[in-house]
């Protein structure tokens, strides 16, 4: 695996290394000592699906609230995605800002997503299908978000947003919050 550095603190783009022959290939995408090496998260609880028919379905800025922050991997297994992620840990040099990754299933690339961000992703094309590595149990209680379209985020989506949930779409504006992380 090659772990490209980004632009926010912590957060990694990480390509994997295929070795093919005649049958296709063979690729590692997770390695516990690999990550513990680049001082990342190596435990995982949980591995999640997300289907998205329709081209133009934002899901996120989701994170949990300490103490069940968590940590993920990312990896776009069918279509086409533009994954976005937000520090939003006060402490950190990189503090509310973003950055987005194109995911999708021909690059096989993955997004490594420390605890402490915000994470979303729009669907650029019809029939996507993500799968991410979770390093926390899911606690309702921690469940939290950030509105994609809050202005003090400046996020610019490359396409409109066609398909929402109420939730996703009702999450607080920063400015109305007493702290985020």
């Amino acid at each position: 695996m090659k772990f490209l550095e980004t632009e926010l603190a912590d957060a990694w783009l990480i390509e994997i290394e295929p070795h093919g022959d005649q049958r296709g290939f063979f690729a590692r995408t997770m390695c516990e000592e690999t990550f513990r090496r680049h001082g990342l998260e190596s435990r995982y609880v949980q591995q999640n699906t997300s289907y998205s028919s329709s081209s133009g379905t934002l899901r996120g800025l989701h994170f949990q609230k300490p103490p069940h922050a968590e940590a993920k991997l990312v990896r776009c297994l069918r279509g086409k995605i533009l994954d976005v992620i937000v520090d939003i840990r006060r402490d950190s040099p990189t503090y509310l800002r973003h950055q987005g990754f194109e995911l999708t299933g021909s690059n096989r690339r993955q997004l490594y997503v420390p605890p402490g961000f915000a994470h979303s992703f729009i669907t650029l094309c019809d029939d996507v299908e993500v799968s991410y590595l979770v390093s926390a149990d899911y606690a309702p209680e921690a469940e939290d978000g950030l509105r994609y379209d809050d202005a003090a985020l400046d996020i610019h989506w490359p396409i409109p947003v066609q398909v929402i949930s109420s939730k996703d779409e009702s999450w607080p504006l920063i400015r109305n919050r007493s702290q985020l992380f």
